[in-house]
């Protein structure tokens, strides 16, 4: 894996998660499912669950699960490359998460992530990136927007926390220059 571009924060790292990493990919995941607004998922994971996460995305080399390190070694956010949908025609779509630890954000970690995501999927011959992110999810919208995604979906009230409807965005980037 290659280390973080220099628009990321100075000695950050990015590298493929390791069996080590489960614990922190968890407990990042579930500060988002208590949090709200990031996850559909409503209760938290176990450890058990995001292994079996982690194992879902393979072949690996196609569908990478990173972490990303700052510069004392712990790792602050993860982040991944999903198959966009089980069918064959749609092999040249993949879709893009990451998820930053609460006490780490406004630090560009996240940007660094996408960054990171977007050169692993046009390295890996993907011809366009998704992400689906809750349309109240400002700071997701205006990451996505850096990007030069495009909304290209909307579903009102997709979920409901227990509290209230959230309503889903989806997006998308084209990585080719067709």
């Amino acid at each position: 894996m290659q280390p973080v571009q220099s628009n990321g924060p100075a000695n950050a790292h990015i590298r493929a998660a390791r069996e080590d990493d489960l614990q922190a990919i968890t407990d990042i995941y579930n500060q988002a499912v208590i949090a709200g607004g990031s996850t559909a998922d409503l209760v938290p994971r176990t450890l058990e669950q995001r292994r079996q996460w982690v194992q879902s995305h393979h072949p690996r080399d196609r569908y990478p699960v990173v972490v990303l390190e700052d510069d004392s070694g712990r790792v602050v956010a993860f982040g991944s490359l999903s198959k966009f949908h089980p069918r064959e025609a749609y092999d040249g779509v993949v879709e893009l998460s990451y998820y930053v630890d609460e006490h780490a954000r406004h630090h560009g970690y996240g940007t660094a992530m996408v960054s990171w995501l977007l050169d692993a999927a046009r390295t890996r011959g993907y011809r366009i990136a998704t992400a689906l992110i809750f349309a109240s999810n400002a700071g997701s919208i205006a990451l996505m927007n850096h990007f030069g995604f495009e909304r290209y979906g909307f579903l009102p009230k997709a979920c409901f926390d227990g509290t209230r409807y959230l309503d889903m965005s989806y997006w998308c980037l084209s990585l080719g220059d067709d």
